[in-house]
């Protein structure tokens, strides 16, 4: 079986190089993680549970949601990893991931998405920009101006979502620039560069000088986060994990002032 192809002047992958070529990530990844439960083992904690985070996840849940899975069961190993939506679902499937949260339920099938809590959609301005005249933005108004979007390949199903709301009046958005965090985001529109769309604990979280966040006109858009497990059944270890995470998300998201 060969992998590859040789000439005298070149080297190249056969139709079989590149097949196997698309499993050395998943493989690498699963010893990496082997490697990483025996130490756990070896360090005293008893159990592990993996999770994906995709599209970013609102600040103020995560911490809460860690602290409290410290103090109900702190001899389970916490294993986070932030992958793309896609990565996540198949991590899912190949046993990398227990667990995930995505902004998106189009997941396919075999796995459950679970809407566990939603933020509030704003928008974020530079300080002293004219649209500040609005306590509240007319989307109409917001699209007047360049924006800074999050990069649909890294942050699959929150651009998605801001899509959706873009869809609602016929204007093409100018696009200044593609972030893969909302850090960044944030930090562009401070410095003056374009207006950022947002949840308002990611705005709130970033702290960054300079940045003004602003509800849109109307029924203020939501940011729904979900939470990714197998159809086949959760362990004991994932339902409590699942109740926990369904306890967070009881709390009120949060709401423009």
């Amino acid at each position: 079986m060969a992998l590859f192809a040789r000439t005298t002047r070149s080297t190249r992958l056969t139709r079989t190089g590149k097949l196997f070529l698309e499993h050395v990530p998943r493989v690498f990844a699963a010893l990496e993680q082997a490697r990483d439960s025996v130490r756990a083992s070896a360090s005293g904690f008893q159990g592990q549970l993996r999770i994906a985070l995709s599209d970013g996840i609102t600040p103020s849940r995560l911490p809460a949601l860690l602290a409290r899975c410290r103090l109900d069961e702190p001899e389970v190993d916490i294993r986070l990893f932030e992958v793309p939506l896609a990565q996540q679902i198949r991590g899912l499937h190949d046993d990398l991931y227990d667990v995930g949260f995505a902004q998106s339920d189009e997941v396919g099938g075999g796995i459950h998405a679970e809407p566990v809590w939603s933020d509030t959609l704003m928008v974020a301005v530079p300080a002293r920009h004219p649209i500040l005249s609005h306590k509240r933005i007319p989307l109409e108004e917001v699209l007047r101006y360049p924006l800074v979007m999050c990069d649909p390949d890294v942050c699959e199903g929150h651009a998605k979502q801001i899509e959706r709301v873009l869809r609602r009046v016929d204007i093409e958005p100018l696009v200044a620039e593609r972030v893969t965090s909302a850090d960044l985001m944030m930090v562009l529109v401070s410095a003056g560069f374009a207006l950022g769309l947002a949840g308002a604990a990611h705005i709130e979280a970033s702290h960054e000088v300079g940045v003004v966040a602003r509800p849109l006109v109307g029924r203020a858009p939501l940011l729904r986060t979900y939470l990714l497990y197998l159809d086949s059944g959760p362990s004991e270890v994932l339902s409590r994990f699942i109740e926990r995470v369904q306890i967070i998300g009881s709390q009120e998201p949060s709401k423009p002032e």
